[in-house]
């Protein structure tokens, strides 16, 4: 199991998105940061900026009778900036018209206040959401390699499902949090927090308003060049065209399954997770076949003897397809798979109502379209 939050995209997300809603802000090129530290410890603050995926400092500050420090900030736009506390408190900060104050206490890890620029004041509230979630996903990591290393079958299961609904939850906690805070910038900070597959159509409406108001930023327009090439395998399309040979060579479409629920399904021989979840899906298609249900099970396996092979050992009685290129598939590319396994759910007419579906989430979705 993977991380589902990584701190490293937070930051270079940070420098993609400025959006405002409404009528376009003006500002004059100028602010004022300043603030008080209370308790601090000797040496002096530092305040970077964000650009492109790197952190550039931009000044020291000098700390004043007191603790206060007031430093004159010239921006260009919208951005995003840090404000390191001696090393011992990193203050993220978005800052577009608004003067910003920081009071801080060093004794005390937890007095944080912001005031002044309500888009800094919206990337506080991200970033709390960022950390709640991410300690709760290093319990369950830790959970995790501790169910690995008994090899304890059920629990490794239960903690997969576990993490799934967490990031469902924790989406829609997301979205919620960012539609309050739709007329700032910073809300666009929280994609990170997002999963771009299934919350595309949220994240694309953010990012279309964004570029109403500046249609002439690069980093606006390269997530939308993203969002476009995502466009083509979001909820409500068509799903892509898949042709390819069987395990006898027969050339097999995608497209022959229609008028079926069709799970496509990106898994391999050698990966453990697409092994382990397998007896799930043979379940639920021997439950559900007659009804109406298909798999289209699409192997990014090298050797023809390993696919063949696992797929008589798993008992995988559905259509199977490969060109055994690993993720060099035509198929993995066209679906951007970058790791496996990973699924596509599809209607009747062959458009993508879900994705990645697997566990209890596919067995639900199953019983929510059949039952």
């Amino acid at each position: 199991m993977k991380y589902l939050f990584n701190i490293s995209c937070f930051i270079v997300l940070l420098t993609l998105f400025s959006c405002s809603t409404g009528d376009k802000r003006v500002f004059d090129g100028t602010i004022k940061v300043s603030g008080t530290l209370t308790n601090a410890p000797e040496g002096k603050p530092v305040l970077s900026q964000f650009v492109d995926d790197s952190n550039e400092a931009i000044d020291e500050l000098e700390l004043k009778s007191g603790g206060k420090f007031e430093y004159e900030l010239k921006l260009e736009g919208p951005g995003f900036y840090e404000l390191n506390l001696m090393d011992k408190k990193i203050v993220r900060l978005a800052l577009y018209d608004q003067d910003v104050q920081i009071f801080y206490d060093f004794d005390d890890e937890n007095s944080l206040k912001i005031e002044g620029s309500e888009d800094s004041k919206n990337m506080l509230k991200i970033e709390s959401i960022m950390t709640e979630y991410q300690e709760k996903l290093n319990e369950l990591n830790d959970a995790y390699f501790e169910a690995m290393s008994k090899r304890d079958q059920e629990a490794i299961k239960a903690i997969q499902n576990k993490a799934m609904e967490m990031e469902s939850v924790q989406g829609q906690k997301v979205k919620e949090t960012l539609e309050e805070m739709r007329g700032s910038f910073a809300a666009m900070a929280g994609i990170s927090l997002l999963n771009l597959k299934n919350d595309f159509l949220f994240v694309d409406q953010l990012v279309s308003e964004l570029n109403e108001k500046y249609p002439d930023t690069k980093m606006i327009q390269v997530m939308g060049n993203q969002l476009n090439e995502m466009r083509a395998l979001s909820i409500g399309q068509i799903a892509p065209e898949i042709s390819l040979p069987d395990p006898d060579g027969n050339l097999v479409n995608l497209s022959d399954l229609r008028g079926k629920y069709v799970l496509i399904d990106f898994w391999a021989a050698w990966c453990r997770p697409c092994r382990q979840e397998n007896p799930n899906v043979v379940k639920l298609y021997n439950e559900y076949n007659e009804k109406g249900f298909e798999v289209f099970g699409v192997s990014l396996d090298r050797t023809k003897d390993a696919w063949v092979k696992a797929i008589a050992e798993d008992e995988l009685t559905w259509t199977h397809v490969s060109d055994l290129k690993y993720f060099n598939s035509a198929a993995a590319a066209l679906y951007q798979i970058n790791a496996i396994p990973a699924t596509y759910m599809l209607d009747p007419e062959g458009k993508i109502i879900a994705k990645d579906l697997r566990g209890a989430s596919l067995e639900n979705k199953l019983k929510e379209i059949f039952n």
